[in-house]
């Protein structure tokens, strides 16, 4: 069956052909949820293809969504309306009024496209290097996100059930529970391999994503060998997918999916006694993962390796420095978290580096406004304190967030004494303190609307149990509509979320 024949067949009798009629102007009228509905049937369709095997009716699928008027339009809403949409390219060109932002729509086709190469920054790292940073343009954006749209139901068919990282509706407090069910019991392995990819955006084979991955090869070849421009100098690129292109996170997690299959192949499956026996389990969040293991002789001569053997064929290679072999009661960080075990009872509590990374970000704000308001010193800290608390809150915190509490009001205490030498300590704590819900010491101020705010405790928030997510959980499958309906409501009572779409 040639193309033209498999796109027919694709589109069939309800598909929405006004999608791509031209007669799109006017941003302002656009109906949402008719778009993300129009968009999410096909993807709907796209992974009933997948699973069915039909790898042409993906392919003509995936070309009919591309091509579809809903498809881009939610991409350029999508470019628009994120973190970067005030940085530019280098072109300089941002999409900011609604005939931009319709004119664009109209212009993200295929034909005649050619991708820009990226403007490259640099943004510090917590070990003290930087990392690069590839800056579209706002069209090639636009088109990552617009092929993204049909690339993604295809890859939450292909993923790893244990991968965790840059995947709708799963996160990091997801990965960390994964670890406590593998490594909480008795009979768990007592050993971890703590695995780092290095480089791995930056070292992914080109001609192993052009061959692996189902997605059009003449637009994934544009944005791979784009190149550079630094400091006035093009460079060419010719390996890697460009950290902060918006396809390109999928593209690292289809990678690297295939390593629990490469495990099941020399272990077994997990029900096989020779798996049970080894105790082999997978963990990964993008590239960070961890394998657990019965002996260090097994992990270091069997699971190394093979592990190894997997990422060259990608070109991609273990971290020397930060790849290591760890008994569980020695305890190891991941994912911003320490997980160890105590006598045979496994805990999780925030890693020693996170606490120390939230208060010299907290201490370094405090200093440098020396003259601040109490207001504007609180509105500065909040969202910093109640991210990390959050963050933080669903593992064994209550006497962590209690010291980081203690910590910050040393430092909020020492900030209000040295602003008026001449007081006494007395008169400080009156003008910067009050009792609120028991708490003696608040901090508070006010804004210069004149609202009253009280500075955020961790202490405040509740120990919540994450539930970890189903594994074989698809967002694009209208079959998993009740449970993530359901899912949504238990973490956040009263939203009344349903999943945009035609589910």
């Amino acid at each position: 069956m040639n193309e033209a024949m498999q796109i027919k067949e694709a589109r069939g009798d309800n598909s929405p052909r006004s999608l791509c009629s031209p007669g799109f102007k006017n941003w302002n009228s656009i109906e949402w949820k008719q778009v993300h509905r129009n968009v999410s049937r096909l993807q709907a369709r796209i992974v009933k293809a997948e699973k069915e095997g039909r790898i042409g009716k993906v392919k003509a699928l995936q070309i009919i969504l591309t091509k579809s008027l809903a498809a881009r339009a939610l991409a350029v809403k999508r470019v628009t309306e994120n973190r970067g949409k005030n940085t530019p390219g280098v072109d300089g060109s941002l999409w900011k009024t609604p005939g931009s932002k319709a004119k664009a729509v109209q212009h993200l086709r295929r034909k005649g496209y050619k991708a820009s190469a990226l403007k490259r920054v640099y943004i510090p790292k917590a070990n003290g290097k930087k990392r690069p940073l590839g800056i579209p343009t706002m069209r090639d954006r636009a088109m990552q996100a617009l092929y993204q749209m049909a690339l993604d139901p295809v890859a939450e068919c292909r993923a790893d059930v244990n991968s965790y990282g840059f995947r709708r509706h799963r996160s990091t407090a997801d990965a960390i529970e994964k670890c406590f069910a593998v490594l909480s019991r008795k009979l768990a392995g007592r050993w971890v391999l703590e695995g780092d990819i290095k480089g791995c955006f930056d070292n992914i084979n080109h001609q192993w994503l052009l061959d692996n991955i189902p997605t059009d090869k003449k637009m994934l070849n544009a944005w791979l060998k784009a190149g550079v421009v630094h400091k006035g100098a093009f460079h060419a690129t010719e390996a890697g997918t460009p950290q902060g292109g918006i396809i390109s996170p999928v593209l690292a997690n289809m990678a690297l999916d295939g390593l629990e299959d490469a495990l099941q192949a020399r272990f077994g499956s997990k029900i096989s006694p020779r798996r049970k026996a080894c105790r082999i389990n997978l963990v990964r969040y993008a590239d960070d993962f961890i394998i657990t293991g019965s002996s260090p002789e097994l992990l270091e001569n069997e699971v190394k390796p093979l592990v190894q053997n997997f990422l060259s064929e990608r070109g991609l290679a273990l971290s020397a420095e930060k790849t290591s072999i760890t008994y569980i009661t020695d305890g190891f960080d991941f994912l911003g978290q320490n997980i160890r075990k105590y006598r045979d009872k496994l805990l999780i509590k925030p890693s020693r580096k996170s606490i120390s990374n939230l208060l010299e970000k907290v201490r370094e704000i405090i200093k440098s406004h020396k003259s601040s308001t109490a207001g504007g010193l609180i509105l500065l800290l909040n969202p910093i304190i109640r991210g990390w608390a959050n963050y933080h809150r669903h593992v064994v915190s209550g006497r962590v967030f209690a010291r980081v509490d203690h910590a910050i009001w040393q430092a909020i205490w020492a900030w209000a004494v040295r602003r008026h030498p001449k007081k006494s300590k007395k008169w400080v704590r009156s003008k910067y303190f009050t009792t609120e819900g028991g708490n003696n010491w608040a901090f508070f101020g006010e804004t210069y609307a004149g609202v009253r705010v009280l500075l955020f405790k961790a202490t405040s928030l509740g120990i919540i149990r994450h539930i970890k997510v189903r594994q074989d959980l698809n967002p694009y499958d209208p079959a998993w509509k009740d449970y993530l309906v359901k899912r949504v409501a238990k973490s956040t009572p009263g939203s009344g979320w349903v999943p945009q779409g035609a589910f």
